[in-house]
């Protein structure tokens, strides 16, 4: 069952808090973190779950990472990921640096990648379009109030995205 709350101000912390851990560890083999989903936008209902798209120069740093990611207790997710945006679930929990952090999706993304452009393009709509935000917010919880499966959730809300997108892109 999907369960959504209210936006928290504490999300903004963990991504901090997450991004510092990253930018630490992978130092200069990346370029950039963004705070990206639904926990990065005032008065957006959101699984507590951040996400994250580690940003990489292009795809000749990924093997670098993808080891010094291994070292941090994630793993490639080669059947969730494809070119542009790379998808990396947190396996080991016992990590000193990692034992307090909040529940995270972590992806790597090349800087030319339409994923990662599509990722901030979306959450820079809805920051500054409060209607959408309530348009988006509706939709989530006529979706988990129907109590569809974890995919027809992210089904359900792909076409009110795709139209955000087509509209940003018309402009």
């Amino acid at each position: 069952m999907i369960k959504l709350y209210e936006y928290n101000p504490r999300w903004e912390e963990a991504f901090i808090r997450l991004k510092t851990v990253f930018e630490t560890e992978l130092g200069n083999l990346i370029i950039g973190i963004e705070h990206v989903g639904s926990t990065s936008i005032k008065g957006m209902i959101a699984k507590p779950i951040i996400d994250l798209d580690i940003i990489i120069e292009n795809y000749d740093r990924l093997p670098e990472v993808v080891t010094k990611l291994n070292g941090l207790g994630y793993i490639h997710q080669l059947q969730w990921s494809y070119k542009g945006r790379e998808t990396f679930e947190r396996v080991n929990e016992k990590l000193p640096c990692h034992s307090d952090l909040i529940k995270h999706h972590l992806y790597v993304c090349d800087e030319n990648s339409i994923e990662l452009k599509n990722h901030l393009d979306f959450r820079d709509y809805l920051r500054t379009h409060p209607k959408a935000v309530e348009e988006y917010n509706q939709l989530k919880a006529c979706l988990v109030t129907s109590k569809c499966t974890r995919a027809e959730y992210t089904e359900g809300k792909t076409h009110f995205i795709s139209n955000i997108l087509h509209k940003i892109r018309k402009n």
